[in-house]
């Protein structure tokens, strides 16, 4: 192009295809039409381009304890590799690259983010790293779980990779129901989980970011099993349908109530709790329709009790909810959970208590801090204390605010 012809502002720009650049490029542009079986043989030829040899690919399990490989043509296979105490674990956990020395050369662990939902972890081992190598891989595993995650619904591969323990029919349907299982941006972050992982029945969550406004629902539909699934998939399905149609929060509720009752009849009903959260201002606003009140937590403690006006569940026709209101500051978190978390209990004992679940919460916070880290050990630390199972579903939810925005990830430096 001429000088005459060349735009403003071009001049002098190296638009060559490097090295790097042009692996990643192969990536994707066979992505588009790439089987998921051959996902595998291409990465592992792909690192082996910049020296890398013996590719796993982790993928967490249902229950988050164990990062389990995904089998494959030229990946590396082994044993699951466990969430807690494991260099793997640990990539997974803090969403940062991990280097192990061994041997001579480097076994690398990667976190596979899909935004900022951490799927997996991808290792690679090289005789030597340096910051080329550590850039260029970490750009190829944030491929690569976008890859997953996009192929993830055109195959089951995956789905069965993640399974380290039979599903109900019912667990099938809730997890199918759910949004990624956590989220983070500059404004906020979310994290949630469901026990038990496999045999999940009424419990589920949902949310989204719409513009400034996030927008979270919790639901516990009555019972086990099949009907409780399906009462809970027309739930999440009400709740999304007036959120996308712009529903002022206190007719969601209303909205909820009549798909229900008209579904399921006058006996059935679900507890439910909606939030909205502008992420600029820290203002909360909610419905408490028969949930436990969510605890907020302030400087790594338990502080209060977000008490508010309750209606009857979600079925049973109760009066228009009140919207309640409250301003939070920088770095408040706010912890939802269902019924099932407090209530359970060992046969003939007591409930597991609000108490105890206060005094675990603060216990965590002094040792974690990252928002899935804390949700995960705080699930699996309950659970343990219930001595490894549930007799009844139970969700937490976990929400920080940061506020602030994020218009410099806009910005080309």
């Amino acid at each position: 192009m001429t000088d005459r012809g060349r735009r403003p502002g071009r001049v002098g720009v190296d638009r060559s295809e490097g090295f790097g650049e042009r692996l990643l490029g192969v990536l994707l542009d066979r992505a588009h039409e790439m089987p998921p079986e051959l996902i595998a043989p291409l990465v592992a030829e792909e690192v082996a381009r910049v020296g890398g040899r013996e590719v796993s690919i982790l993928l967490q399990d249902y229950e988050q304890v164990l990062l389990v490989p995904l089998p494959g043509r030229r990946l590396k296979l082994g044993g699951p590799e466990p969430v807690e105490d494991s260099p793997a674990g640990e990539a997974f956990l803090s969403r940062r690259t991990v280097e192990v020395p061994k041997d001579g050369s480097v076994r690398m662990y990667l976190p596979l983010l899909d935004g900022s939902d951490q799927i997996g972890v991808m290792a690679v081992t090289l005789d030597r790293v340096d910051d080329d190598d550590r850039r260029l891989l970490r750009r190829l595993a944030g491929l690569v779980a976008d890859m997953i995650v996009t192929k993830d619904a055109y195959t089951d591969q995956f789905f069965q990779a993640r399974r380290s323990a039979p599903m109900s029919v019912a667990a099938e349907i809730q997890w199918s129901l759910l949004p990624p299982l956590s989220m983070t941006i500059p404004q906020v972050e979310v994290a949630g989980i469901l026990e038990p992982a496999y045999d999940v029945a009424g419990d589920s969550f949902d949310y989204a970011l719409n513009g400034n406004v996030l927008h979270v629902a919790m639901i516990d539909a009555m019972g086990h099993g099949l009907d409780a699934a399906t009462m809970a998939t027309v739930a999440i399905g009400a709740y999304r349908h007036t959120r996308r149609a712009h529903t002022d929060l206190s007719q969601v509720y209303a909205f909820m109530d009549r798909a229900i009752n008209e579904q399921f009849g006058p006996d059935h009903f679900v507890t439910a709790q909606m939030m909205i959260l502008d992420i600029t201002t820290g203002r909360l606003q909610w419905v408490n329709a028969g949930h436990p009140a969510p605890l907020l937590i302030r400087d790594r403690a338990v502080v209060d009790r977000l008490e508010s006006p309750t209606t009857l569940p979600v079925g049973f026709g109760g009066e228009e909810p009140v919207v309640s209101e409250r301003m939070l500051r920088r770095g408040d978190r706010l912890l939802c959970f269902t019924d099932g978390l407090i209530e359970e209990h060992h046969t003939g004992g007591e409930q597991f208590g609000e108490e105890q679940l206060v005094e675990w919460t603060n216990r965590i916070l002094r040792e974690r801090t990252e928002v899935r880290a804390v949700v995960r050990a705080l699930s699996h630390a309950l659970k343990h204390e219930r001595g490894g199972t549930t007799t009844d579903d139970a969700t937490i939810f976990l929400v920080e605010w940061r506020g602030g925005d994020a218009d410099h990830l806009a910005t080309l430096d």
